[in-house]
């Protein structure tokens, strides 16, 4: 069975926390659906190139069809010409990808057990930095000794967030921004005890 560490007050090793056991029957394959959804949802779809049809001008026939000896031309903007439209230049897609409320949730789950699993998935009582201090910030996450730290908190104050906003290797989101993705793209997570609670129970 997978487990959580515990930290106490002191970011200090306190204990471990199970995981139920049916997160370890959750096929990978969920996550990696989630994964891809979210990254499609990020993309710009900005490219996009104009065909022969809008472009401007090119409404008069260059020359005569026949009589000059030289090749056929309808339009100054055929893709053949300088200036001309794009043959099979981007258009604007849809990259949307369905991905169902149960799929969501299961590769939540897996992400939580594959970080427990390597174990980099921390438990603390609560994500408070009083002093308002980034020193104080990264003496709190620096004690998990990992490449990057997620943290995540049911609710943070104005101080909590204002020693962590200038951290490059750690990012700290309420409850309701967590999701499959942050949690597989950092090295290590830190969440408040209740809140964990709430999500191995949900």
């Amino acid at each position: 069975m997978s487990k959580a560490i515990l930290l106490d007050a002191k970011m200090n090793n306190s204990g471990e926390l199970d995981l139920p056991a049916k997160f370890a029957e959750i096929n990978s394959h969920n996550l990696y659906l989630y994964v891809k959804s979210y990254q499609a949802a990020l993309r710009a779809n900005t490219a996009y190139a104009k065909t022969r049809a809008e472009v401007r001008g090119g409404g008069k026939k260059p020359w005569a069809q026949k009589g000059r000896g030289g090749a056929r031309a309808g339009s100054t903007r055929s893709p053949i010409w300088v200036g001309g439209g794009k043959a099979f230049g981007p258009t604007r897609r849809n990259y949307d990808l369905k991905v169902n409320k149960k799929q969501k949730k299961l590769a939540f789950e897996y992400a939580l057990q594959e970080k427990a699993n390597n174990g980099k998935l921390f438990i603390v009582d609560s994500v408070n930095i009083e002093s308002g201090k980034t020193k104080d910030a990264v003496a709190f996450i620096s004690s998990v000794e990992a490449r990057d730290v997620l943290v995540v908190t049911d609710a943070f104050n104005e101080k909590t967030f204002l020693a962590f906003r200038n951290i490059t290797q750690s990012y700290l989101v309420e409850s309701h921004e967590v999701n499959a993705f942050l949690l597989t793209a950092y090295d290590a997570v830190i969440i408040e005890k209740s809140l964990f609670t709430k999500m191995i129970e949900g």
